[in-house]
Parts: C-alpha cells; sequence; structure tokens
C-alpha cells in the first residue's frame, strides 16, 4: 500500500482532487461574501463543484478497494502458504507408508531367503539413452555393493548391477541384450536361458531362449531363475505372454512380461551375498 502512495499515479490523482476541492472551496467563500453578482460565478462553479465532490468520493472509494485488495492479497498468500504446507505433509506421509511397505516386503523376502543380505536404495536417475530401461541407484560401494549383485523388488527381479562407485552403482535390467539368466519354468521345470533385445524391451518384455520342443510349458506359467550364474535360484521373473518356434534352430521360446514394473520403480533391494554367490559374469 505505502508504494502505491507514493506513485506517480497517486500524485496526478491527489493533484486533480485538490484541485478542484480547491475551486470548490474558493466559489463557496465567493458566493458567501460577495455581492448579489457572485451566483454568477456560483453557478459557472457548481460544475467543479459537482466534480470535486464526486472525486473525493471516487478517490476514497478507490482507496478502500485498494485496501481491501491489498488484504484479500495477503489473505490468498497465507492460505498458499497453508496449502503447500499440507502437501508436504501428504507427500511425507505417502513417503512413510511406501517406505513401511517396502520393509514389510523385505522382511518378507528375508524370512523366505535367510541367506540373503541386503542394501534398500532408491532410484535417483534413469538414463533416457538407454532402451532397456536402466537406470541409477544412491548406494555404492560403501553400502557393500559390487559389481554384479543382484537387484530385485518384492515383486521379483530387476536386474544387476552393471557399474559401481563409492555413493552410486547403475542398475541393467532383464530386459538388457546384455544379460543371460539360467531360468525355468515353474510349474513344469523346463529350463532355458533368459535374455532381452531391443525390439522386446520396446514392448516391455524378454524371452526365454532354448526351450526343449518336448516341453509342455503353457502360456500364463511363470518363470524363476534357476540358480546359476550370478542370480540366486528362485527369484520370480515374469509370466509367460507367447510361444514361437526360433528360426535358428529346433529350439522354442517364450516371451515374458516380468513381474517388476520396471517403469515404476522407486526403490529395490540389492542383494550383496547370498548362498552359493560367485556364479559367472552375465555378459558372457
Amino acid at each position: 500500500m505505502r508504494f502505491f502512495f507514493r506513485s506517480r499515479q497517486f500524485k496526478i490523482i491527489l493533484a486533480v482532487a485538490l484541485s478542484l476541492i480547491a475551486v470548490a472551496v474558493i466559489s463557496t467563500v465567493i458566493g458567501l461574501t460577495m455581492s448579489p453578482g457572485a451566483n454568477l460565478i456560483a453557478t459557472v462553479t457548481a460544475p467543479f463543484r459537482l466534480a470535486a465532490t464526486k472525486l473525493s468520493g471516487a478517490v476514497s472509494d478507490f482507496v478502500t478497494a485498494y485496501q481491501e485488495g491489498e488484504q484479500l492479497m495477503i489473505e490468498n498468500a497465507e492460505l498458499e502458504n497453508t496449502i503447500n504446507d499440507l502437501r508436504k505433509q501428504l507427500a511425507e506421509q505417502q513417503q512413510i507408508r511406501e517406505e513401511n511397505e517396502f520393509y514389510k516386503n523385505y522382511l518378507g523376502i528375508k524370512d523366505a531367503h535367510p541367506d540373503f543380505q541386503f542394501t534398500s536404495a532408491t532410484l535417483i536417475s534413469r538414463d533416457p539413452d538407454d532402451p532397456f530401461g536402466g537406470f541409477v541407484i544412491n548406494k555404492g560401494t560403501l553400502a557393500d555393493i559390487a559389481a554384479y549383485d543382484p537387484v530385485i523388488t518384492d515383486a521379483g527381479l530387476v536386474g544387476y548391477i552393471s557399474e559401481v562407485g563409492l555413493t552410486t552403482a547403475k542398475v541393467i535390467t532383464l530386459l538388457h541384450s546384455d544379460l543371460t539368466l539360467g531360468a525355468l519354468d515353474n510349474r513344469t521345470s523346463d529350463s532355458g536361458v533368459v535374455s532381452g533385445s531391443i525390439e522386446l524391451a520396446a514392448k516391455g518384455q524378454t524371452r526365454l531362449f532354448n526351450l526343449s520342443r518336448s516341453c509342455s510349458i503353457a502360456v500364463g506359467d511363470y518363470v524363476i531363475s534357476s540358480g546359476e550364474g550370478i542370480f540366486p535360484k528362485g527369484l520370480l521373473i515374469g509370466s509367460i505372454e507367447a510361444i514361437g518356434n526360433d528360426p535358428y534352430n529346433t529350439s522354442i521360446y517364450a516371451d515374458l512380461r516380468p513381474f517388476v514394473d520396471l517403469e515404476k520403480i522407486k526403490s529395490v533391494m540389492v542383494i550383496t551375498n547370498f548362498e552359493g554367490q560367485g556364479g559367472l559374469d552375465p555378459n558372457r
């Protein structure tokens, strides 16, 4: 408000108002002190007196409206601050719920696999140039994470650690063509090798290769890790969505939909140690 009273616009309005009021006052005094001829002056100055009265009222209304507008702006700012505080509280509560759910699932996996040693981590960035959905987590060697450690969520296998620094690590997902993983159909125990491709990754799928033509797998079966290589046995990988013949040999293949929604990952668990760890480099 104080800035308005210092503004050029206010000074102009005030000058005009004072001028008109002065004319009105002078004409009134003249009308009271002069001879009957002063009526002519009063008649001439009447429009100015009327204008002064209207302008005075307009200025008063304008100042009142400006004050009310300024008060409304202050109240709106206070309301916006309150809304922002409530949003922050809701976000914190949501984060707490997610963390509680995460650690509840963590304990469930720990009970099912007592030999597993975990380090929890949070996704901090995604690689926009990686068609396989690779990402970076906020833990590294300082948290006992090493290259080729398996990465999971409560829903199943995510991938493995490909690069590691002191406080960060890069994750290759199971959609990647560099990843190879021994796997088997949980219902029939038919075994094969899981690996991805750019074409499959574009559809959010990976593939189980080298299945015998005599196998009895079916669409809807789910596939788990067989325990060969760097991954422990029994990790959920995905469900079979399609079955086809391999054009390069006599085997068949199955296209898999991962159980983990890789696009929605926020937190993961890195298996830093498990019974039988120390398998082959998954890129070989």
